[in-house]
Order: structure tokens, then sequence, then C-alpha cells
């Protein structure tokens, strides 16, 4: 596999069953999500449809090997949109190739594209690898820490 031969594209509903594969690999080091294949090919298609959400995936030898996804939010701290990333994953036998790097690449001109000033996301504290990804690429930590509740709505 060559750096050029890393295709970045929208992903298409066709890319789901390769994408949930990729889940599969995240939610597996992140011990706050619980792996179920219908519920996130329902989240899926649910970004696919949606106007103010992009999941990109990265494609070798029309296979899907990584993806990443992004939601507008609107930021009263930035006066403005800003967008949350989500589902940064790469195969594991492809790290450290640049797919990753690629990824968000095209995702901050997609978000640079809807003028939103800030892009987030949350990371597993544990996962020592993903922290050293982000801090490489100028990511920052910040003060603010992540606190949820469930509304009941849960299926």
């Amino acid at each position: 596999m060559t750096f050029e031969s890393v295709h970045i594209r929208p992903a298409r509903q066709q890319d789901i069953d390769e994408m949930i594969l990729l889940l599969k690999s995240l939610f597996t080091i992140e011990a706050d999500f619980a792996f179920d294949p219908g519920r996130h090919a329902a989240a899926l298609l649910l970004l696919l449809a949606s106007d103010s959400a992009i999941v990109l995936v990265a494609e070798v030898d029309n296979r899907v090997v990584g993806m990443c996804s992004g939601q507008t939010v609107i930021s009263t701290a930035e006066g403005g949109p800003a967008l949350l990333v989500e589902d940064v994953v790469v195969s594991e036998q492809l790290r450290g190739k640049g797919i990753g790097r690629r990824l968000l690449q095209t995702l901050t001109e997609w978000a640079k594209s809807r003028r939103m000033s800030r892009m987030q996301l949350l990371a597993d504290r544990n996962n020592s690898n993903a922290l050293k990804f982000y801090h490489k690429r100028d990511w920052q930590s910040t003060e603010l820490i992540c606190l949820r509740t469930y509304t009941g709505n849960n299926q």
C-alpha cells in the first residue's frame, strides 16, 4: 500500500457493514461503549442522511480501512458552528501509515468550508496511542470533562 493508494471519500450506505467492523475494533478499547451492530447501523444511516454531518471513509483496494465522522454543533463560546468529531478509527494492520491523518485533514477541510471555527472530540483517557496521535497533530487537552445521562429513549 502506498500513501497515494488511499482514497478518502464520503461514506455511502453500502459501506455500513465495513464501518461496523471498524467500530467493533474501536469499541473493544473504549470501556464506555458496548458494541451493538444494529444500533451502530441505525446511527450511521442517520449521519449519512444529515446535511449537518459527514462520515468519511478511507478506502484501499476497494476496501474500507478507516473512518471518521463529524457533526455540527452550535457553540455559544465560538459564536457559531463547531464540529464534534467521532469514530476516528483505522484498521489495526494499517495504523501508523498516515490514514488517520488524511481522514482528519479531509474532515478539517469540510469544517472550514462550513465556516466552523473549532473541532472537538472525546478520547478514551486510557487509549495512549490515540492521545499521542491527536497531540502530535496539535489537538489540545482542555480542562473540560465529559458527563452524560440518559433520557430513557434508549432502544
